[in-house]
C-alpha cells in the first residue's frame, strides 16, 4: 500500500477545495461575519507565508491568544502545517500560569485577539522571548514590541503556499493541562494523532458529523483544540459558527438563534447558564438537535431540562492527554426513555482506538463487568506518551486519575477522581453522585461536595450548594431529599452556602479552592 503521510495540510487542502463552500460563522456585536473554507484556506497560506518572512521555521512555537473565530481557525491551520508547532495559550489560566506555559513551549511569536490585547500586554514584559506579537482587529500601537495587525500582515500574500511533505509523527500543536496540582504540564500533539482523532470524531457513534451539519463551536480553542472540532469539520465539511467573545447566555442566545446551528459542543456551566437565559426570556433553540456535553459531569437535572427543549445532551469523556476523545455517551439502539437514559447518564462507549483497563487498589487488573470500581488506565493512537520536557509513561498507558466501572458493552461509568473520591471509614463515598442528586433539587443551581477531615471516619462530605433566585431552601430538606436516594451513611453533615461555586479555566468546579477555604475557616458550615 501507499505510504502517505497523514498530515494536517491534507485536511486543509481537502476542506478548501472539495468542501470549500462550506461556512465558517463569527459573531461580532449585533450579528454575525461570515467566511467560507475555500477562503479560510487562502487566507491560512497567507499567514504561514507571514510567519515565514517572520523567520519562522519547522518546530518554532507560534501561539495563539484568542477567542473562537475565523482567524484562530486559519492560524489552526497555518501553523502547523508549515512545520511549526500551534500553541493556544489558555486566556482564562492565571497570569502565572500563563507565562509559565509560553515560556515553557518557547513561544517565539503570539496571535492576539484584539479585545485581548490590553491584558496581554501586561504580560509581555515577562516574555522575553517573543518577537513579534500579530493583533487581530484594529489596536492602538503599544511601545517597545514588534506589533504587527494580521489583516495588513497577510492581505497581499500569496494564496497558496508550498507545504511541506511532513513525517506525520512531527509535532502540530501543543496544550496544557489548566494545572489545578502543580504547574500546568505540555501535551503536544502529532499530525497523525490530530488526523486520527478527527476520524474518530466525526463517526456516526461519536459526534456524528457530516457536511449536512453546522456546528455551534462554543468549546474554546484553548481547551484541547477545541476538541478538534476545527479539524473534524474540515474533514467532514461540517460548517462552524464561531461565538468569538459572546458567551454570556444573552448574546450566545441570540447567535444561535441568527446563525441556526443543528449541533454544538461546550461545558456543563456554559449550558446551565444558556437554559436559565432561554427559560426566562423564552429564546429559540428549536434549530439545535444535540450537544456534546463534556469537561465536567453533566448533571441529570440539565440533561432532563434540555430534552423538554428538544435538544440531546450527549455526554462525552476525555482529557487533554487524549486529544481529548476517550468516550461519548450514545445508548444503543431500540432503547428509549429510562433505559436509554440509564446508558446516556455514562461517560459513554469509548471509541475505536481507545483502549481501557481499570486497576484496583492492589494493582490488579479488574474485569468489564460493570460492578468492579478502579483507577482508569488508557492508551492509543491519540493519547500523549508523556509530558514535554516532562514525566513519559514507561508502560505505555496514560493514568487518568479518575475512578469508575465498564460495563461488558465498553460503557465507561465514572464515581469520581481519584483525588475527589471521599474515603469515609474505610468506604469510598462518590462526590460526583451526591452533586448530581442534590443538582436534580428544584431549588439548587450548583452543588459541590468536599471530603474534609473527620475525627471518626477519617472524611465526610461537606456539600457546598448554591440556590437558583428567591429559591432556597433549608439544608435539612435537601439531606432529606438525599435520603430518599442514597445510603443514609453516606449523606454530608456539613453544608455551606455559597454564592458560586469556583471553577477552574475549564468551568469544572475547582474543589481545590473549596478545600482551602474550609481549612482556612474561610466558609460558614452549618452542621446537621
Amino acid at each position: 500500500m501507499q505510504d502517505v503521510p497523514l498530515n494536517l495540510r491534507r485536511l486543509l487542502e481537502y476542506g478548501g477545495s472539495v468542501h470549500g463552500a462550506a461556512r465558517l460563522l463569527t459573531a461580532e456585536p449585533g450579528g454575525y461575519r461570515e467566511s467560507s473554507y475555500a477562503h479560510v484556506a487562502a487566507n491560512a497560506a497567507r499567514l504561514a507565508h507571514a510567519l515565514a518572512g517572520l523567520g519562522i521555521g519547522e518546530g518554532d512555537r507560534v501561539a495563539t491568544f484568542m477567542w473562537n473565530n475565523q482567524e484562530h481557525v486559519e492560524a489552526y491551520y497555518a501553523i502547523p502545517c508549515m512545520g511549526a508547532v500551534l500553541h493556544p495559550l489558555n486566556i482564562r489560566l492565571p497570569a502565572d500560569q500563563i507565562l509559565y506555559t509560553a515560556r515553557h513551549a518557547e513561544d517565539r511569536i503570539v496571535i492576539v485577539d484584539n479585545s485581548l490585547l490590553p491584558g496581554f500586554v501586561k504580560l509581555l514584559p515577562h516574555l522575553p522571548g517573543i518577537e513579534h506579537v500579530i493583533v487581530n482587529g484594529a489596536f492602538e500601537q503599544p511601545e517597545g514590541q514588534s506589533f504587527h495587525l494580521y489583516s495588513e500582515l497577510i492581505g497581499d500574500l500569496p494564496d497558496t503556499y508550498p507545504w511541506p511533505e511532513l513525517d506525520e509523527n512531527t509535532a502540530a500543536a501543543m496544550c496544557y493541562t489548566s494545572g489545578t496540582t502543580g504547574e500546568p504540564k505540555g501535551v503536544v500533539y502529532s499530525h497523525r494523532s490530530i488526523y486520527l482523532h478527527s476520524m474518530a470524531s466525526v463517526m456516526p457513534d461519536v459526534f456524528d458529523i457530516s457536511s449536512r451539519d453546522l456546528i455551534l463551536g462554543i468549546v474554546p480553542q484553548f481547551h484541547v483544540l477545541a476538541w478538534g472540532l476545527p479539524y473534524s469539520a474540515f474533514l467532514a465539511g461540517a460548517s462552524l459558527a464561531m461565538p468569538d467573545r459572546f458567551l454570556t447566555p444573552e448574546p450566545l442566545a441570540a447567535f444561535i438563534a441568527a446563525t441556526r446551528p443543528n449541533k454544538a459542543g461546550g461545558v456543563p456551566t456554559i449550558w446551565q447558564g444558556l437554559l436559565q437565559y432561554v427559560e426566562a426570556t423564552g429564546g429559540d433553540l428549536s434549530s439545535l438537535d444535540e450537544a456534546i456535553i463534556g469537561g465536567s459531569a453533566c448533571p441529570p437535572s440539565l440533561m432532563a431540562a434540555y430534552d423538554r427543549h428538544g435538544v440531546t445532551l450527549l455526554h462525552a469523556w476525555g482529557m487533554t492527554e487524549m486529544s481529548p476523545l476517550g468516550s461519548l455517551a450514545r445508548a444503543p439502539q431500540g432503547l428509549s426513555g429510562e433505559e436509554a437514559m440509564r446508558y446516556r447518564l455514562t461517560q459513554g462507549r469509548f471509541h475505536a482506538g481507545v483502549e481501557a483497563r481499570l486497576i484496583g487498589p492492589n494493582g490488579e487488573t479488574l474485569p468489564h463487568d460493570g460492578v468492579s470500581v478502579g483507577e482508569l488506565h488508557v492508551r492509543g493512537p491519540w493519547i500523549t506518551a508523556g509530558y514535554y520536557l516532562g514525566e513519559q509513561f514507561p508502560d505505555g498507558w496514560l493514568r487518568t486519575g479518575d475512578v469508575g466501572r465498564i460495563s461488558p458493552d465498553g460503557f465507561l461509568t465514572l464515581t469520581d477522581r481519584s483525588k475527589d473520591v471521599i474515603k469515609s471509614g474505610g468506604e469510598w463515598i462518590s462526590s460526583v453522585e451526591l452533586e448530581n442528586h442534590l443538582m436534580a433539587h428544584p431549588a439548587v443551581l450548583e452543588a459541590a461536595v468536599v471530603g474534609v477531615p473527620d475525627e471518626k471516619w477519617g472524611e465526610r462530605p461537606l456539600a457546598t450548594v448554591v440556590f437558583k433566585a428567591g429559591e432556597a431552601v433549608p439544608f435539612t430538606e435537601l439531606r432529606d431529599f438525599l435520603a430518599e436516594r442514597l445510603p443514609r451513611w453516606q449523606l454530608p453533615e456539613r453544608w455551606s452556602l455559597l454564592e458560586e461555586v469556583p471553577k477552574t479555566s475549564v468551568g469544572k468546579f475547582d474543589k481545590k479552592q473549596i478545600r482551602s477555604r474550609h481549612a482556612t475557616g474561610d466558609l460558614t458550615i452549618e452542621t446537621l
